[in-house]
């Protein structure tokens, strides 16, 4: 029994919509939970809902065949449950957070008129800065083959008609907030500041694009689009062209959303899908604006209505400035964002300079759009070192900054090597060698999140650096792997530090629950601690419904998806699942198999998905210094123990908050008064 992946996702983007309202949320933070939930719901139509469409058209058919029955309808269950929420959405933002911030002496424009005093600015505005941006396109026959609207862009609709014939056009307006602010700052007024869509400046000045027309009506529209790539079984092509040549058609393919205006007419809803030719199914009423992701960005006037800001600890202090000797010496473990990125940061610049350091190995998977990691390799080849970067070109939505910084680096001499079609290299790991006075020393370092400076600021994530030597030889085993794969069958390569997804990680996690179990029948106390983003392969849920069954006490922290149902009498009844969501994203990937300090402490990039475990490289490594395992253990502990943020998965799909009895236990900041004590 599991849970469908896709209505247990909604209820994750229910839970960052649950900050939203919170009012213990600082203002501002709570509208970013509300960009973040449209962003979310955006991705959704865009990567699943098209997939789940799909799937719904084969039941049919199927169902049809065999004449059986089934439950509602899968898109029916989701278009509900999403509707529900867009309606919680709106009354929040409309009748909550809008009062809210004028209360802080902030009044927003939605759905209201402009004071008399902010007509004529709001015209400077447009002739000055926004109507040099607008094409209209009228929707005619001979336009039906040239225009596309483009994902996730706005525009009107606007009816028109001519007073001398009666003729009634239709025309699509963009609005150019991709190009321009979503947001526009007007003058304040007697202390209050005042701010306004591009939408709201565009509409009230709409006559001046039509002059001598008659304005019949506007609505806005936008389009989300299906965003797989999908490369086939080519490998003889070129990967990088390929993926270049789909990215093009990306924004203008078949679309999976049509969000138009509520209150738009039946017959003008009709026209537009005919025009569009987009399935009416597909069309969904919302409201007077789209695109509230961009509420990330609204303008600020109140630094005190965001979350306070929390100083990075800076940790391990690097002695003598030489990041290598600090490694040697001992290994590090960072827990971002919570600790500096500053030692990763040092680790690949000081390898650019190094002259000890003949060759440099780093898997790159997302990356900061203005990368020092990237930018440090680049110096590293000028500087005659061999540098040799694993790029992901699949990486969703990343494609285009990948394939930048790839070209980039090759023209410094960094050698790329492509993933190809059929798997990804989701690992994030690095490699550097050296040689001093002729011995050879390596220098690894491991990762849950990616090489990225930027998402190391908000996102939770375990960085691990060593000097091992087996850890070392392992992964450049690997490394060699990645750049030779035809030459070397999968089956006679042999991790024993790693765990790594296509050899031997399912069979490492299978032996692990496996040894809690004997554990546990044996007489001695056994437990299971997993925290991941996704939790969704059958094959490992069956392994802990095993456990469970067997009496072994499993604690799962998941993030987003959850197929496994938790707390089922004789299956599950020994697991609970939390759901932590709070400032920072959790990011995490962490495995703890034992109830003491002697249990087996794995971290890596790998989640619990078919697709990681089977169709991806990740690395994960059990992690074997003391220090640093009980800093995981207890970290997790900390977790757990969360009644703040953290929300319980029933065994109905529902997500209920923990409740607050007696101390108030934070995860995110309890984690950093602790690593702040023990950095000292």
């Amino acid at each position: 029994m599991l849970f469908n992946r896709d209505l247990i996702w909604l209820t994750f983007n229910d839970r960052v919509l649950e900050e939203a309202k919170d009012p213990t949320v600082p203002l501002y933070e709570r509208l970013r939970f509300l960009s973040i939930f449209s962003s979310n719901l955006d991705e959704f139509f865009r990567v699943r809902y098209p997939v789940v469409v799909a799937f719904s058209k084969l039941n049919k058919k199927i169902i049809r065949k065999e004449s059986f029955l089934t439950e509602e309808d899968l898109t029916e269950k989701i278009q509900n449950f999403i509707n529900l929420q867009l309606n919680r959405f709106g009354n929040l933002l409309i009748n909550d957070l809008i009062p809210s911030l004028k209360e802080k002496g902030i009044f927003f424009y939605y759905s209201k008129p402009l004071l008399p005093q902010h007509i004529a600015e709001a015209k400077q505005i447009f002739l000055s800065r926004v109507l040099s941006f607008i094409q209209p396109v009228f929707l005619s026959a001979e336009s039906a083959y040239d225009f596309l609207p483009e994902n996730n862009h706005l525009y009107f609709i606007v009816t028109l008609s001519n007073p001398h014939n009666n003729m009634v056009s239709h025309v699509s307006i963009n609005i150019p907030s991709h190009k321009l602010s979503r947001f526009f700052v007007l003058t304040p007024i007697d202390g209050m500041n005042y701010v306004v869509f591009i939408d709201d400046v565009i509409r009230g000045n709409i006559n001046i694009i039509f002059p001598g027309q008659n304005i019949e009506s506007i609505y806005s529209i936008k389009f989300n689009r299906d965003a797989e790539i999908n490369l086939g079984d080519e490998y003889t092509t070129n990967v990088l062209e390929k993926i270049e040549k789909q990215l093009t058609k990306r924004d203008v393919g078949a679309p999976s959303r049509f969000l138009f205006e509520h209150g738009m007419p039946s017959y003008l809803q009709l026209f537009l899908s005919t025009f569009f030719k987009a399935d009416m199914k597909d069309m969904f009423e919302g409201g007077r604006y789209h695109n509230l992701s961009n509420l990330y960005n609204f303008p600020s006037f109140d630094k005190n209505l965001f979350y306070k800001k929390q100083e990075a600890i800076h940790y391990p202090p690097i002695e003598g400035g030489d990041i290598f000797a600090n490694i040697s010496a001992k290994d590090i473990l960072l827990h971002l964002p919570y600790q500096s990125y500053i030692p990763v940061l040092s680790f690949f610049n000081q390898a650019a300079v190094d002259a000890d350091v003949k060759e440099i190995y780093i898997t790159l998977y997302r990356v900061a759009a203005e990368s020092h990691i990237v930018n440090a390799m680049i110096s590293a080849a000028k500087n005659g070192k061999k540098v040799t970067a694993f790029i992901e070109l699949k990486a969703r939505f990343d494609e285009a900054n990948n394939i930048k910084w790839s070209r980039v680096m090759k023209d410094a001499g960094v050698r790329i090597i492509y993933s190809d079609p059929s798997i990804k290299v989701h690992s994030k790991i690095a490699l550097v060698k050296k040689e001093v006075a002729g011995k050879k020393l390596c220098y690894a370092v491991l990762s849950t999140g990616n090489f990225n400076e930027t998402t190391a600021l908000f996102y939770t994530d375990h960085v691990l650096m060593t000097a091992k030597a087996e850890v070392c030889e392992e992964l450049e085993i690997l490394f060699d792997y990645l750049q030779n794969k035809k030459n070397q069958p999968k089956k006679s390569l042999v991790f024993k530090e790693l765990m790594v997804a296509q050899f031997n990680l399912i069979d490492q996690f299978e032996m692990l629950i496996n040894k809690e179990i004997a554990k546990h029948q044996n007489g001695y106390a056994a437990k299971i601690r997993i925290k991941v983003n996704n939790l969704e392969e059958p094959y490992l849920i069956n392994l802990l419904y095993k456990a469970s069954a067997a009496g072994v006490s499993v604690e799962l922290i998941v993030r987003s998806i959850c197929c496994l149902i938790p707390e089922q009498e004789k299956i599950s009844e020994n697991i609970i699942v939390k759901r932590l969501v709070d400032k920072y994203l959790e990011h995490t990937r962490l495995f703890v198999f034992g109830a003491d300090d002697n249990a087996v402490v794995v971290m890596g990039s790998a989640d619990l998905m078919t697709r990681n475990l089977r169709r991806r490289i990740e690395v994960c490594i059990d992690v074997k210094d003391l220090h640093c395992k009980q800093q995981l253990i207890h970290y997790f502990q900390l977790q757990w123990q969360d009644n703040t943020k953290t929300s319980r998965i029933l065994n109905n799909g529902e997500q209920v908050r923990e409740e607050t009895i007696g101390v108030e236990h934070n995860a995110q900041n309890d984690i950093y008064d602790y690593l702040k004590k023990i950095s000292c």
